[in-house]
């Protein structure tokens, strides 16, 4: 025991060594669980335990911060804000199941998601993709031209192996808007990379626009459709959102409301 307490000392040096373990959490909330645990009589072990509870969930958090920053989602997209009743052909209690990751992306199986423009394929991906965040893994949302671009890039300086390496981290790849990509040899190849080198190892989910029956739009020859199809169906959850586009809907609703659009005011009443 030390013969001459120095509590101030003694504070000074904790915070130091506390910054060296990366410890920040306990670092700053020690003093104030201190007194907690002093005033209550507490023994050891639960005052390392409280401590230990908070720098485990602030960690957490901070994780899911980092990862949904790396994620690039769209900003305000879960599942708590997407509109199911609007698209009835879609279960909730199934894409809840999705959302826990644990049944395809361990194994590195597919969603493909295909719907109109509107009815809010880009939404449930993201959604999706933010929920996997919060259990743990890590997910990445591209356009699927910008990925494209990216990529053919990295060909063009003959580090493509890498940048397709790079993305193994992902867990999953989100490919928003399949179908704009143009049908070019050069685009549709890394693509195609981008899907065998993933197949029954990383997961993909895809929203598109068109089935698979106009996927020969996309790439340039009938067995490269064919090849791609194949390894992204093999192991996958396919979603179908055939229903009226929710953008045009909403528009609709908007000018058949008292006051929307089509309704004109004059200039003293718009004053």
């Amino acid at each position: 025991m030390n013969p001459n307490p120095n509590p101030a000392a003694d504070a000074a040096r904790l915070a130091f060594l506390l910054g060296e373990l990366r410890l920040p959490t306990i670092k700053y909330l020690w003093p104030d669980i201190a007194v907690q645990s002093d005033k209550n009589g507490w023994p050891a072990a639960r005052f390392l335990s409280a401590l230990a509870e908070h720098e485990v969930a602030d960690r957490e958090r901070r994780r899911i911060e980092r990862h949904l920053l790396d994620a690039r989602l769209p900003i305000g997209k879960s599942l708590d804000n997407f509109d199911f009743n609007a698209v009835p052909v879609i279960s909730k209690a199934h894409i809840t199941a999705l959302a826990t990751g644990n049944a395809w992306i361990e194994t590195g199986a597919n969603c493909l998601v295909f719907g109109p423009a509107g009815v809010g394929k880009s939404h449930l991906a993201a959604a999706i993709g933010r929920a996997l965040i919060e259990v743990g893994y890590r997910v990445l949302f591209t356009r699927t031209t910008d990925l494209v671009q990216r990529l053919q890039i990295a060909r063009q300086e003959l580090t493509l192996e890498t940048a397709i390496t790079k993305l193994d981290r992902y867990h999953l790849i989100i490919l928003d808007d399949i179908s704009y990509v143009t049908k070019d040899q050069a685009e549709t190849s890394v693509l195609f990379e981008l899907i065998s080198r993933r197949y029954e190892h990383r997961s993909i989910l895809i929203t598109a626009n068109q089935a698979f029956g106009e996927w020969n739009k996309i790439f340039p020859d009938q067995a490269m459709t064919l090849a791609a199809v194949d390894r992204l169906v093999h192991h996958a959850t396919i979603l179908e959102m055939n229903v009226e586009s929710y953008r045009r809907r909403t528009a609709i609703e908007r000018k058949k409301a008292p006051g929307g659009p089509t309704t004109r005011q004059s200039p003293k009443a718009s004053s």
